[in-house]
């Protein structure tokens, strides 16, 4: 078994062989990882989203399986459903892809509420009911949904009490002229793959190398590195202190539910061994921020016809709470 910091750094390695940039991404994926929370993706499509969860499946050898949510997609198809056994005339059970360590469900709001219900239950509490009996999912067991913020024809807004459960949601941006300039000079080596007689251009996916760089004792050695971060009472107060405030503003039809809190010192302990510390800081709590709170707050009916957004309310409320302002979704250290 590797050190921490060491198993941390090869992932990050071997994703970078395939995926260009998108540093912050892999850091809120590794995070979910090590905590055990959900992550919901946001993003146009092309931005590498499927390849991002493949390589990081691969690099730890977890199972991985991908939802394509779609309008006319069943509860059934994704949890398993009962089937009848012509030679036994009995019910036996057929598991559906949800029984994997990462499940890649992807435009989970093109789904009907029903099929999107049907992950709550194994999102909290990791088991799903297939008929008359229960099955314990996989461990680790970890859901990376996707959005595309553009499209919304045929789709269905996630409800709060779903969009709740996700202990992140990352808007990803396109990538820099310089990284776009890699990913097509990348692309352009790729050359051909034969298949039988034939043959088929490369993709990305096809470079992935299939030997992981770390072990399942690599990733629990990591998961309890992220218990034994230190916490200060400061830290602690300071995050129930924004997570009120969400609560009492004015602008906001409701703020924060208690599992923010929980899910901003998770990732803060998370992100202090990312970074190669064995404490939180400040930066910890203004970097997470948007992506831990910004899902979980809705304005109201002034607050839009004013022009205001998400993330100047939540820049006031961070500034009124001692901390430093938010520029650009990055922290100003002082």
């Amino acid at each position: 078994m590797m050190p921490v910091w060491d198993f941390i750094d090869r992932i990050r390695q071997r994703i970078a062989t395939v995926v260009v940039g998108q540093d912050v991404v892999v850091e809120r994926l590794l995070i979910s990882l090590f905590t055990g929370g959900h992550t919901l993706l946001q993003g146009v499509p092309g931005l590498a989203k499927t390849l991002l969860v493949s390589a990081l499946a691969k690099s730890i050898h977890l199972e991985f399986s991908r939802i394509q949510f779609t309008v006319d997609l069943l509860p059934s198809d994704i949890v398993g459903s009962e089937i009848l056994d012509q030679k036994s005339n009995d019910f036996r059970v057929h598991k559906g892809p949800i029984f994997t360590n990462l499940l890649l469900a992807d435009e989970i709001n093109r789904a009907a509420p029903k099929v999107q219900s049907a992950l709550l239950e194994a999102m909290q509490e990791h088991k799903v009911t297939i008929g008359n009996e229960t099955f314990k999912l996989p461990a680790p067991f970890l859901v990376i949904a996707t959005q595309n913020p553009v499209e919304q024809a045929g789709t269905f807004e996630l409800p709060e009490a779903q969009l709740d459960r996700f202990m992140l949601c990352h808007r990803l941006q396109y990538p820099t002229p310089a990284e776009e300039r890699e990913v097509l000079l990348r692309n352009a080596r790729l050359g051909i793959r034969r298949e039988g007689d034939g043959a088929v251009a490369r993709t990305e996916f096809d470079v992935l190398e299939q030997e992981a760089v770390g072990s399942a004792e690599d990733l629990i050695a990591a998961m309890n590195a992220v218990q034994q971060v230190y916490v200060s009472e400061t830290f602690t107060d300071h995050v129930i202190d924004i997570v009120h405030r969400t609560r009492l503003d004015s602008r906001l039809d409701f703020g924060c539910s208690p599992r923010a809190g929980i899910a901003l010192i998770k990732a803060a302990r998370a992100r202090a061994i990312i970074h190669r510390r064995h404490y939180v800081i400040p930066e910890d709590l203004y970097a997470l921020a948007e992506d831990i709170i910004l899902h979980r707050i809705r304005l109201n009916y002034e607050a839009l016809a004013d022009g205001q957004t998400g993330p100047q309310i939540l820049q006031q409320i961070m500034t009124e709470a001692g901390g430093n302002p938010l520029t650009n979704g990055k922290p100003i250290l002082v």
